[in-house]
């Protein structure tokens, strides 16, 4: 497994759609501006810069995308009500917004479990026309099996093969040990490859 397959396109929480990204398209450019800005890049940038692939781990984490969009909006209210626009007293705004949409992720997934044990899933629920729309059949293959792994275990997976952070990286925004990500990426991989060799 070289990486957790590529979302790509959204949906704005007000119902607005960017254009989806061209598959061989380049990356987003840096925030701040161009070549020789020095400027520090405030709050509009890294919304500009950073929105999407938020939203796409989010997806990654609880599983749909209108949960995802919201976690990723409410990760940048909070940084901008705590911070304010110019983001001056964050040292890495893109690693504070990636630890409070994991944070947020977890949230979701603990009301849903509360949720869940007392009112049982409605029969026939399926992917929203939103989700079908953002993943290809083999990626929501690999959502699904991701679906049967530990709340720990997909953190990682997702953040190490999907937004490409250090193990050092996945510590910090985890809470975690070095050592405690290693042998969890490596029990986590054994655990997907096992279900995707017995998925549909």
């Amino acid at each position: 497994m070289t990486g957790l397959p590529v979302v790509r396109g959204g949906t704005g929480r007000r119902g607005t759609r960017p254009a989806p990204e061209p598959p061989d398209g380049p990356p987003h450019a840096p925030p701040g501006g161009g070549v020789g800005d020095a400027r520090r890049p405030d709050i509009d940038d890294l919304y500009h810069h950073s929105r999407l692939d938020l939203v796409r781990l989010a997806l990654f984490l609880v599983d749909d995308v209108p949960t995802a969009e919201d976690v990723v909006q409410d990760a940048f209210a909070a940084l901008l009500r705590r911070h304010g626009p110019e983001l001056d007293a964050v040292d890495a705004p893109e690693a504070y917004l990636r630890t409070s949409v994991v944070n947020a992720a977890r949230s979701v997934l603990r009301r849903r479990r509360t949720v869940r044990a007392h009112v049982p899933e409605r029969p026939g629920h399926g992917p929203s026309a939103d989700e079908y729309v953002l993943l290809r059949e083999e990626h929501r293959t690999v959502l699904h099996a991701l679906r049967r792994l530990t709340r720990r275990q997909r953190e990682v997976l997702v953040l190490r093969y999907w937004s490409g952070l250090t193990e050092i990286q996945i510590a910090d925004t985890l809470g975690l040990s070095p050592g405690t990500v290693k042998s969890t990426a490596s029990r986590a991989l054994t655990a997907l490859r096992r279900h995707l060799e017995v998925s549909p």
